[in-house]
């Protein structure tokens, strides 16, 4: 996996996270045990986020080379005329979806008149809430959306606070199922298909860095394929040892790993390398945002994301191990 490169100094990638540690940052963690950006002529520095509509502004304004978070923040924001550009594609299909209690006979939007939803606003689940109330007959009116921070969002279901919580699927679930087994309810069964977690950089820097971002666009991709075939254990130990303060659970980060799988590929991707996007699946999402009037109507889908920063030769090496 060593490239022979021309004797300089590594290139510096700063990279700005979604969120606190969980195991979608698994292949960042690990790729950086293994010393495989170092091998690649890179010097990485990952910091942790506080949401991805965050790390979607402070990338876009400069402060760091690349981004990794959902991308249909990172496509509201093109629209608004920030000049970011997804770069890879890691979890390709949305992941937001209502929690309920598996033992409180909720299906689908239909069932949830009367009951009483957590939220966070500003949060990505918030401008689709009324359209997939909507793919049950049902109104805001109709049931009590409670509007909580995103880090006190699992604590309060789990109290029996609310009778259901919008959330990214694969982080929350984990934690809560122990304390409240549930079911989930996901946005894309209702029509609601956008593309969640990969990675972004201004155009900016994609010009500018074009090489090194490439090399580690394909670290990061093929690691991931690494990880889901079998070497799991393997990541979660890694994101534990990356961040020794965090108190994480290598149980909760292993099961939100496995969650994750289920949605890394879609239709139009499901042949296709780790980290390549399909223009297919940027032309409906952006349908989807167009439809919540999120961006403009009739946006082309290209100018939203490239596949040129993916080394598929590279990737297929760092998935192999070898």
């Amino acid at each position: 996996m060593l490239i022979t490169l021309p004797a300089h100094a590594a290139d510096v990638i700063r990279v700005r996270l979604d969120w606190t540690p969980w195991g979608n940052h698994a292949p960042f963690h690990l790729a950086a045990k293994k010393g495989l950006f170092a091998a690649n002529g890179l010097d990485v520095e990952l910091v942790d986020g506080i949401g991805s509509v965050s790390t979607v502004q402070i990338v876009g304004n400069g402060e760091y080379d690349v981004g990794h978070a959902s991308l249909a923040p990172m496509a509201i924001a093109r629209a608004k005329g920030l000049p970011v550009k997804a770069i890879a594609g890691f979890i390709r299909q949305n992941d937001i979806g209502l929690l309920v209690p598996k033992d409180s006979g909720i299906n689908g939007p239909a069932d949830l008149k009367g009951k009483k939803l957590a939220f966070t606003a500003g949060s990505l689940e918030a401008p689709f809430i009324d359209r997939f109330l909507a793919a049950g007959g049902l109104k805001r009116s109709d049931v009590e959306l409670v509007a909580v921070d995103a880090s006190a969002k699992g604590g309060t279901y789990m109290a029996g606070r609310s009778d259901g919580v919008f959330s990214t699927v694969p982080f929350i679930l984990p934690v809560v199922n122990a304390q409240r087994p549930s079911n989930t309810i996901n946005f894309t069964t209702y029509g609601l298909a956008f593309p969640s977690f990969g990675l972004f950089a201004t155009e900016k820097t994609i010009a500018a860095k074009a090489d090194a971002l490439r090399r580690f666009s394909s670290i990061v991709a093929g690691m991931w394929t690494y990880i889901m075939n079998g070497h799991e254990d393997e990541a979660v130990a890694a994101i534990v040892e990356a961040r020794p303060n965090a108190k994480l659970n290598p149980a909760i980060l292993r099961q939100q790993i496995d969650v994750l799988k289920g949605f890394v590929s879609t239709p139009a991707t499901q042949d296709k390398p780790m980290g390549i996007m399909a223009e297919a699946d940027w032309t409906k999402a952006l349908d989807v945002l167009a439809e919540g009037g999120l961006v403009p109507a009739g946006q082309a889908a290209p100018s939203y994301f490239t596949n040129d920063l993916i080394d598929t030769n590279l990737s297929s090496r760092i998935a192999s191990g070898k």
